[in-house]
């Protein structure tokens, strides 16, 4: 038996074969490491996310939701359940708060729930991966498994908008959560605490609707990183990441810049810093490519 075991929720861009399935894989090879069991939640649904919040009202979205609090108190009773999406763990912590604090909400999304003959009793607790692993295992525990430290290599921590606002992790500050930079420093990297973009949003889904909008503000995030002397850029979002990377290219278009600095998750740091490889990483899943951690990846272990 694992030391942790918790009810997973990948979400639509973390699932296997989706465009942050790369974060997927990470994820699982960091939680062999840290002997943390994430059993799927079956016959899970989409959170909503954005989409959730066009026109159709505000019950079907929280009705989403309630289907995988459902499915997961039916299929893994009494644990919690853990999203790597910020987005899905956001919008899952709202349905929470929504249904627990309104009776005649509550009511209305049994009624939706019992024509597909499930019903809530306990809801789970909702749990980002990096609440889990700060919050349940602790920094000391992570470092312990570090054999192969990302020594000289300056990485500035971009939070974001979800897993910062409105909920955030406990203990952290709202203007500058520090997480992320201990996190970098755990695996034995140069942390950027002085970062002044780590929380600016990255324009989210404008960049489909409005992209110069959400290029303006994704180059401040870029360049700030680029004049703290950054290497790379981590995040624990799979939106932020999208945006963040392969929007580069469009934003050299339209200022003249020449940013090409790869964007990456925690979990693959931790992953090259565990002794894993660069397939355990999934580091060919990026579109820049994190040369320096590549070759960090094809170094012997320290033991």
């Amino acid at each position: 038996m694992a030391k942790h075991e918790y009810a997973f929720y990948p979400g639509c861009s973390s699932q296997k074969g989706a465009s942050a399935s790369n974060y997927l894989t990470s994820v699982e090879s960091m939680c062999k490491t840290l002997d943390v069991k994430l059993t799927e939640i079956p016959d899970w649904n989409c959170c909503g996310a954005s989409i959730g919040y066009a026109e159709a009202g505000e019950l079907p979205r929280h009705v989403l939701n309630a289907r995988n609090f459902a499915l997961s108190e039916k299929n893994l009773p009494g644990q919690e359940m853990v999203a790597t999406c910020a987005a899905c763990w956001l919008g899952a912590r709202e349905t929470r708060e929504r249904l627990t604090h309104s009776d005649t909400l509550m009511a209305d999304t049994r009624e939706a729930l019992k024509e597909a003959g499930l019903t809530i009793n306990e809801m789970p607790e909702i749990r980002h991966m990096v609440e889990v692993l700060i919050e349940d295992l602790g920094f000391d525990e992570m470092k312990k498994h570090v054999v192969r430290p990302l020594e000289g290599v300056k990485i500035a921590g971009y939070v974001g908008c979800q897993t910062n606002r409105p909920f955030g992790v406990a203990g952290e500050s709202f203007e500058n959560p520090k997480y992320l930079d201990e996190m970098i420093e755990m695996v034995g990297a140069e942390s950027i605490p002085e970062y002044e973009q780590k929380v600016t949003c990255c324009g989210g889904a404008l960049a489909f609707s409005e992209p110069e909008k959400a290029q303006a503000q994704i180059k401040d995030i870029v360049e700030s990183a680029y004049d703290h002397g950054a290497e790379m850029i981590v995040t624990p979002c799979p939106l932020c990441q999208a945006n963040v990377e392969i929007y580069q290219g469009q934003i050299n278009k339209r200022y003249g810049t020449k940013f090409d600095i790869p964007v990456m998750y925690y979990s693959q740091l931790m992953v090259v810093a565990y002794g894993g490889s660069a397939k355990d990483a999934a580091l060919n899943g990026q579109v820049i490519k994190a040369r320096k951690l590549e070759e960090i990846a094809a170094k012997p272990v320290k033991r």
